[in-house]
């Protein structure tokens, strides 16, 4: 748990594929705090817009994704076994739907759309109103919570996430090429850059995290470095 009484808002932002939703988890469990995946949030918009016939052979219907919306309901519930929270769509488990390769070369268009990020976005703000959450996404610093009393902005080699996210995929039986991948890290990265509506940019003052070469134990030591540092005061 934390040292301080007072608990904060902890925005993780950054380039898909960066182990963003793995470290915020991680940044959650070692201080008591509450983490939401505002990505699997999209993705799970996203996989009800292909069950739904709003996305066919990858076309986005606009139109058809925000007549959806007032039928999709988004939670999460714990789960003991994982040590971390799952996600359900209408109270239906989507936890490892979300995450197939159909579905990330989808969520990039679905989430430029405007309608669905702001029923998202007021969603994910009604979620840390009672403060005390990790929660990471790509403008989390910026549109979300841009008074977060902590932003990070975690980025990474293209390179070195594709084989991150290959590794991760293929772990789990999926037929994926490396060079797949790498196309939709890149493909995503631009999307997420030149969308029109909160397209993904550093906050002014977010902390770079460059984590290429860096383990998941020396990300977490740096980081609470840092988070001692900007609470000792409180």
């Amino acid at each position: 748990m934390s040292d301080t009484n007072r608990k904060i808002i902890i925005a993780v932002d950054g380039f898909s594929s960066c182990g963003k939703s793995t470290f915020a988890k991680a940044i959650a469990a070692r201080l008591g705090y509450i983490f939401i995946d505002t990505g699997a949030m999209y993705r799970a918009v996203t996989l009800y817009a292909l069950e739904n016939g709003a996305i066919v052979s990858g076309i986005v219907d606009e139109e058809a994704v925000c007549r959806l919306l007032d039928r999709i309901a988004i939670t999460f519930r714990f789960n003991p076994a994982r040590g971390a929270s799952d996600i359900y769509v209408n109270g239906d488990l989507v936890e490892g739907k979300i995450r197939t390769i159909e579905v990330s070369n989808c969520v990039s268009r679905v989430s430029a759309i405007p309608a669905v990020r702001k029923k998202l976005v007021a969603m994910q703000q009604e979620m840390g109103r009672r403060r005390g959450v990790v929660m990471d996404g790509r403008d989390i610093g910026t549109v979300v919570f841009p008074d977060a009393e902590l932003k990070l902005f975690m980025t990474a080699d293209p390179k070195v996430r594709a084989q991150r996210r290959y590794d991760e995929l293929t772990a789990k039986g999926q037929q994926v090429t490396l060079e797949e991948i790498e196309c939709n890290v890149r493909a995503r990265d631009e999307a997420d850059m030149s969308r029109t509506i909160s397209p993904l940019r550093q906050a002014d003052d977010a902390v770079v995290l460059d984590n290429s070469r860096m383990t998941v134990d020396e990300q977490m030591e740096w980081f609470m470095k840092l988070f001692a540092e900007r609470t000792k005061n409180e």
